[in-house]
């Protein structure tokens, strides 16, 4: 059957444009939370994300982490 060759590339498609859509809009978020002054900034030790970039980037290479502690550190931002 044709539409079944289908299948595994819309289960790997939706996971990746779910991850991407997300990082974008984690990114243009914080990128506005920066311009009005309550930046988004999480840090443990001495690592430290306060950049749009590096929340974009920890959610592209590690969405299951950076995600949720987006979303809550967000909202204690303001």
């Amino acid at each position: 059957m044709p539409g079944l060759s289908l299948i595994p590339l819309v289960l790997i498609l939706v996971p990746l444009l779910v991850v991407l859509a997300s990082g974008l809009w984690v990114y243009t978020d914080a990128t506005a939370h920066d311009e009005r002054g309550t930046p988004v900034v999480v840090s443990f030790g001495s690592f430290r994300v306060d950049t749009p970039i590096v929340w974009f980037l920890g959610c592209l290479l590690l969405w299951i982490l950076f995600f949720p502690l987006y979303v809550t550190t967000r909202n204690q931002a303001g």
